[in-house]
């Protein structure tokens, strides 16, 4: 552990030592400085591991005949508990940049937050540029003082960015204007930021490309941005981590019952408080039994939003009238003699009633998934896609007017549950910004990874059987509820 120390010139800081290694340092010129570190010991480090580097110079020989770029830079929050500013620093040398801490302010409380400010140099300005656009999605900004008119181009083209403009995040982001920082409305992710100065005031809002227009302003560069990351306290750490706690990767192995526990929890507080629930869910649902599963929790006010596809719809109402899913038994799970055709049947009797909820109403549907949405006034999307049979009259073709749909119905949202259907999760994903927690359920790893891995905290990665997911959610809800139940 004697090579766990910190060497500052001819001074050497480090835990206490032998006399025979004091004096073979001293002989060498060095100033050593004992200090106990027995409990740090004990975890496998020492001075070493204590210390953070305050600054990083230029390398001569790399950074030779160039024009060094700096800038100064403010970082706020948790910056040392939370990892943020080993982050940053990391980011800065690791592409191939240079810095220098000249302020750091230490929060004195348990809750107070810390504040730094860091001067950034880079040897060209693509490599700044670089090392920006990652700072800013650590909460980075430059000094206020520094930057007071927006960085904004003119759209020259409907539906064409600048070619230098700002691809939003999830994160809450902000925007300077004018002197001021706005708050960017409609957060998501791969959007441009279209800012507006007129009479009712300076707004900023995160605008897809293909609904730019000619003579918009948008934000440009990685100047006047900072995205917002919340100083949260040590006790709302643990709390999402409460709900995080099985999702730092995605394993098979974990024990399925205590994640659903926790989600049950949260829908249960969600729907008490008024929140919002929405549902992106797969054919795969009905397949596996989870039909009647879902169903119950629409009906039990669980959930208040059902995104999907045609053939979710679709084999949701064969089973619910014919009794199967792709044309297999869902009592005896063997193929049905031309159970191929039922879909095309169902797809068939909806349009001739007109939608799903015609057929309710007529008293053809009577049970399922869709019925719930109808009967609880629980409003559903169907995306279309070209390989869709029929369609249903509710799918929607048009791909941009489905894409609309999911994003109205989004909005305010709580949490997620995203139940095996890769596609369209993904797609909700991208809408979704940061703080709204998102629950990825499917039997394929790959999947579950490629949805939990949006950088946000709150996504919650399950790999196991959707249909067995359902009927454990809805079992654990029943016990929450049913102590209520026999007290009142």
């Amino acid at each position: 552990f004697a090579c766990n120390a910190v060497n500052i010139g001819e001074v050497i800081v480090m835990n206490k030592i032998s006399d025979d290694l004091q004096h073979k340092l001293a002989s060498k010129s060095f100033e050593v400085v004992q200090t106990p570190l027995t409990e740090f010991l004990k975890a496998g480090g020492a001075a070493k591991c204590l210390t953070l580097r305050t600054t990083e110079p230029l390398i001569p020989d790399h950074h030779a005949n160039v024009t060094i770029e700096s800038r100064i830079l403010q970082l706020e929050g948790h910056l040392l508990d939370a990892g943020i500013m080993n982050k940053a620093l990391d980011v800065v040398v690791g592409n191939g940049g240079s810095f220098k801490v000249l302020n750091f302010t230490l929060g004195i409380e348990r809750q107070s937050t810390s504040s730094a400010e860091v001067r950034v140099s880079a040897p060209s300005h693509e490599v700044m540029e670089e090392i920006m656009v990652q700072l800013i999605d650590l909460g980075a900004a430059a000094r206020p003082q520094e930057i007071c008119d927006v960085n904004t181009a003119v759209v020259a083209q409907d539906g064409v960015a600048p070619d230098d403009f700002y691809v939003s995040t999830i994160y809450p982001t902000e925007v300077r204007v004018s002197c001021e920082w706005v708050r960017v409305e409609n957060q998501r992710m791969d959007a441009a930021i279209v800012v507006t100065e007129g009479a009712e005031g300076k707004t900023a809002k995160c605008t897809l490309l293909r609904d730019l227009k000619a003579g918009d302003r948008v934000m440009v560069g990685v100047e006047g941005i900072r995205t917002i990351r919340q100083a949260e306290s040590r006790e709302q750490r643990n709390s999402t981590q409460e709900f995080t706690f099985m999702g730092a990767g995605v394993s098979s192995e974990r024990r399925v019952e205590l994640t659903v526990e926790q989600i049950a929890w949260e829908m249960r507080k969600i729907r008490d408080q008024g929140g919002k629930v929405v549902v992106t869910a797969g054919p795969v649902v009905i397949h596996t039994g989870g039909a009647q599963h879902l169903s119950r929790l629409i009906r039990d006010g669980y959930v208040h939003a059902l995104l999907g596809g045609n053939a979710i719809a679709v084999h949701d109402m064969e089973q619910a009238i014919m009794g199967t899913s792709l044309g297999v038994d869902m009592q005896k799970g063997i193929p049905v003699r031309g159970g191929h055709r039922h879909h095309l049947k169902i797809i068939n009797l909806i349009r001739r009633h007109g939608s799903i909820a015609k057929a309710v109403s007529a008293g053809v549907l009577t049970k399922g998934v869709m019925y719930e949405c109808v009967k609880n006034n629980v409003p559903f999307s169907l995306a279309g896609s070209i390989r869709d049979d029929g369609p249903l009259p509710d799918t929607e073709m048009d791909l941009i007017k489905a894409q609309e749909e999911y994003s109205r119905l989004i909005q305010g949202a709580d949490m997620i549950l995203m139940l095996s259907s890769m596609l369209h999760s993904i797609g909700v994903g991208n809408m979704t910004p940061a703080g709204v927690k998102m629950v990825c359920v499917d039997i394929n790893p790959a999947v579950v990874t490629k949805l939990s891995d949006r950088g946000s905290v709150e996504s919650v990665g399950i790999v196991t059987d959707v249909g067995l997911f359902l009927s454990l959610l809805t079992q654990q809800l029943d016990k929450l509820t049913r102590p209520l139940v026999e007290t009142v």
